[in-house]
């Protein structure tokens, strides 16, 4: 058995390496299983790019591991280009100030192509 390739920190490091826009949430954009990951998503989809997701419920090992990783408790969390932007307090903020479509459509322009969506 492969471990690196079923171990969840292996998993995250790559889903954040190869995704320019990432949202860790509980459910998924068409069916948000919380009103925080909901907000991030009608924020996400007002910036009009192409974001990919991993929902959480779905995958416990990343649920586990992705805030002892991220040092951040909470969910959604939104890696833009590699890092950690926040949750979607921060999404609300930054959204409101003009800032966030921005970082997102530098994220996009300096990656290849968007790569496939995780679930």
């Amino acid at each position: 058995m492969d471990t690196e390739k079923n171990n969840p920190r292996t998993t995250i490091e790559n889903q954040i390496k190869n995704c320019p826009i990432l949202l860790y949430m509980k459910g998924s954009p068409e069916f948000p299983q919380c009103g925080f990951s909901a907000r991030a998503v009608q924020i996400l989809a007002d910036c009009g790019l192409k974001f990919s997701y991993v929902d959480i419920l779905q995958n416990p090992d990343i649920r586990r591991e992705l805030p002892i990783y991220a040092n951040w408790p909470t969910f959604p969390q939104l890696y833009v280009a590699g890092e950690l932007l926040g949750g979607s307090d921060i999404m609300v903020d930054m959204h409101n100030q003009g800032q966030l479509q921005e970082k997102l459509q530098q994220a996009v322009d300096a990656a290849p192509a968007t790569k496939d969506v995780y679930k």
